[in-house]
């Protein structure tokens, strides 16, 4: 992969560390005097007449994204009943708003259910491509509407850009949405960027802009109803820092936008409401529309998967959904990413709780060890809000000793929080994530490279390095007792700080992290070009190899590999993983660990119905193969025969580029 392609892949995760550092430091610096006790008086002043609002509003905005999820299967052309739509609707977005990263996405949801009702992968596709865009012209509606009408009212922009500019833009993003309508009535379909892109009907583009404009006003609504009276803040001067707040959050590809929406909104609001008001607002709004819908999603889709696993009175259930009797669901995904999502919460929650002045109370327990909390202030939350953030991304891996880390570390930073006095909402969030990852102990199967075998150099660097790191921050730490919220990146941060302390906590802190991922890592990606040594080795694995590929793989102990070819933009592994079944697993996850370092999409033809749920867990969709080597019509699933076989890829962006292939690859496997 070129350095230009490796360097556009990696902008966006870029930009998100940039946007939450951002906001970490904005934070501190114009909002590090606010106090839990002064939000948690701002809360307790929301009246119940708003929090009642707030929860109508919230109710009606997944309301209205069950629409999206409707007027998509419509313009697929395979219309859902409304209970099935509203289903799937709630669930995908209940999980794509909380995961800014996550091995499943809201698409990933949308397959595993659309697939059981009959749709094709590429009419799921549409509607998945329908959702998506429909988002985006309702905030280009109201966009121009505020910068046409309050455009003082964006944070960052409104006062440093020209009026004219802003007006510039809020036209360009009217145009838009004037041209998508006019394009459906005139052109229908088109090309772009070698893809095929159909629209569709102008009546339906203008239901479309509509719905959309509802959905971003409602879901603003939210949090209005939830802020006092302020003199000059307007509707629509909020929809203007809410949409505002709501892109940066996107932008930054981190759970729920944590931190960089939070402190967007801070900084719009600022001139109108106290810090404490604002954030009473946020954290309410966060439970109304994140966490409340994130939990009841996570029940219902695990709920649904009993229901196709046709368990007992559950299985007898099904109906209501439509669900077949005999469909075969992964690995609780959902719950895996869920958990996932929860950690990076509180690493983010533990990693900004130095910009909030502590109100502990120490008198009450052992004063030994209450003077060793206090004198620890924020400077070990912090370090295991960072540790918590790279644990979650092994979890979205699903490595095995990332879940016990993950377990270790929640409950020991439960019981440190507990020493700084009030604060039991903090603990209690951390042990309610410790329980919500618990019941998923063998979700997560990755072997670590530490355990794989022998220890080579990186893993003993690594190992030598945390520890020194660790051995080292508890050197450091009397030396930054006596700053005020001693975070370690406000230590950093700090210029009264003298430059060598600042240096040391930054570099000890970053190579602890390097360190601890590396630890964590489930081993380097072993991969052979096709050379006569290569297939005899395949071939000793107990079968003959294919008359072409480009490579294999190998799984992490050596002892299985899948053979590869590259097909445009995919990364196409011929058949399932030969070898050692204990080395298997690892083989499929080397697979994608190499088409993401190349940029590129895995995908398996001719894949067994044994191997589906792991391939599902890279997220992954099945597809039956007819006779023809194709992707049946109907797609009728039969994970249970085992003759069955299939294309396992993501069909919404590959499978227009696989199918001029698959008939040759059949011809092959045939003369092989």
């Amino acid at each position: 992969m070129s350095l230009g392609r490796k360097a556009l892949r990696s902008l966006p995760a870029l930009l998100g560390a940039l946007l939450f550092c951002g906001a970490i430091y904005v934070v501190q610096k114009e909002f590090r005097h606010l106090k839990i006790a002064d939000i948690k008086t701002a809360m307790d002043a929301i009246p119940y007449r708003s929090l009642g609002i707030s929860g109508v509003f919230a109710i009606l905005a997944y309301g209205v994204l069950t629409f999206y999820d409707r007027l998509g299967t419509i313009y697929a052309g395979n219309v859902v009943s409304y209970k099935r739509v509203a289903f799937a609707s709630f669930c995908a977005y209940a999980l794509s708003h909380n995961l800014g990263f996550a091995a499943v996405s809201g698409a990933a949801v949308r397959y595993r259910l659309y697939t059981h009702w009959g749709l094709t992968p590429l009419q799921i596709g549409k509607v998945i491509a329908f959702c998506s865009l429909t988002f985006a012209l309702g905030a280009g509606v109201l966009g121009g509407v505020v910068l046409f009408t309050e455009p003082e009212a964006l944070p960052f922009f409104g006062n440093s850009v020209p009026v004219w500019i802003l007006y510039i833009v809020g036209a360009a993003m009217w145009l838009t949405v004037l041209a998508y309508v006019v394009a459906s009535k005139f052109l229908g379909t088109f090309r772009m960027f070698g893809h095929e892109v159909q629209l569709p009907q102008w009546r339906m583009a203008l239901m479309q802009v509509a719905l959309a404009t509802v959905d971003v006003a409602v879901t603003a609504a939210i949090m209005h109803a939830l802020l006092p009276a302020a003199p000059g803040l307007t509707y629509l001067r909020f929809l203007g820092v809410y949409l505002a707040s709501y892109t940066a959050g996107l932008a930054a590809n981190v759970p729920g936008g944590l931190g960089v929406f939070d402190t967007a909104m801070l900084l719009g609001l600022s001139p109108y409401l106290s810090p404490p008001q604002i954030l009473g607002a946020v954290v309410v709004f966060r439970l109304y529309y994140y966490i409340i819908p994130l939990f009841l999603a996570g029940g219902l889709f695990t709920g649904n998967e009993l229901m196709l696993r046709g368990r007992g009175l559950i299985g007898r259930m099904a109906g209501f959904l439509g669900a077949t009797p005999d469909a075969r669901l992964s690995e609780p995904d959902f719950a895996v990413a869920a958990a996932a999502s929860a950690v990076a919460m509180c690493g983010g929650l533990l990693l900004i709780l130095g910009v909030i002045e502590p109100d502990s109370d120490f008198s009450w327990i052992d004063p030994d060890f209450a003077e060793v909390a206090q004198t620890a202030g924020q400077f070990i939350p912090s370090l295991i809000g960072a540790a918590l953030l790279v644990l979650a991304i092994k979890l979205v891996q699903r490595v095995k000793l990332a879940w016990g880390s993950t377990m270790a570390v929640l409950l020991a930073a439960a019981a440190f929080t507990i020493s700084q006095g009030d604060r039991f909402w903090i603990p209690m969030a951390l042990v309610c994530a410790a329980i919500l990852i618990a019941p998923f102990r063998s979700a997560f199967y990755r072997p670590t490279k530490l355990f794989s075998g022998q220890i080579d150099a990186s893993t003993a660097i690594s190992l030598f390095g945390l520890s020194c790191c660790v051995v080292a921050l508890a050197l450091l730490e009397p030396h930054v007792r006596w700053v005020d919220n001693d975070s370690w990146w406000q230590v950093v941060i700090d210029q009264d700080i003298p430059n060598s302390l600042r240096a040391s906590v930054a570099l000890t802190v970053t190579i602890g992290l390097i360190a601890l991922g590396r630890l964590l890592r489930p081993g380097h990606v072993e991969i052979s070009s096709w050379t006569t040594e290569t297939r005899q080795r395949f071939a000793s694995l107990g079968k003959l190899p294919p008359v072409e590929a480009d490579g294999v793989v190998w799984g992490e102990a050596g002892r299985a590999g899948i053979a590869y070819r590259h097909v445009g933009g995919v990364l196409l592994a011929i058949g399932d993983p030969v070898g050692a079944p204990s080395d298997q697993i690892s083989a499929v996850w080397s697979l994608r660990d190499l088409a993401a370092q190349e940029g590129l999409d895995p995908a398996v033809w001719w894949a067994g119905p044994e191997m589906l749920l792991i391939y599902a867990n890279i997220g992954l969709t099945p597809l039956q193969l007819g006779q023809d080597g194709l992707p049946a019509e109907d797609h009728l699933l039969s994970p249970d025969d085992p003759h069955a076989r299939f294309l396992v890829c993501k069909p919404e962006r590959d499978l227009r580029a696989l199918l001029p292939v698959l008939p040759r690859l059949l011809e092959s496997e045939a003369a092989d």
